[in-house]
C-alpha cells in the first residue's frame, strides 16, 4: 500500500504528532538529517526550506524512532495512518 506523499498526508502526519503529545514546527537550521527531536520538550523540528515528499520522509523516520509518542490518545484515522506509515517503512527498510 503506498502513501501519496502531498500537503494532505503532510497535514495527517502532523495530526498524529499533536494527538500523540508532540509539537512540530518548521525552522531554518542546520540539522543534518533535515529535522530535530527536543525529547524533554516534546517538540519536532522540520527544516522549513524541504519539499513537501523530504518533510514527509523526515516524520515517518521521526515517528518511528521516538518511544514517548501517546498512541492511545490518537484518533481511529490517526491511529490507522501510523500503521500504515509502520508498514510502508517496514517494507522499504526490511522488518526492524
Amino acid at each position: 500500500m503506498n502513501l501519496k506523499y502531498n500537503a494532505a498526508l503532510l497535514k495527517k502526519l502532523e495530526e498524529i504528532f499533536k494527538e500523540g503529545g508532540y509539537t512540530v514546527r518548521y525552522e531554518k537550521g542546520n540539522f543534518q538529517n533535515g529535522y530535530c527531536v527536543l525529547e524533554k520538550r516534546r517538540v519536532v523540528v522540520i527544516n522549513k526550506f524541504h519539499e513537501v515528499e523530504a518533510k514527509i520522509n523526515s516524520m515517518m523516520e521521526i515517528l518511528l524512532t521516538i518511544d514517548d509518542l501517546e498512541l492511545q490518545h490518537l484518533s481511529s484515522d490517526s491511529a490507522e495512518l501510523f500503521q500504515q506509515v509502520k508498514a510502508e517503512k517496514a517494507d522499504l527498510f526490511g522488518a526492524q
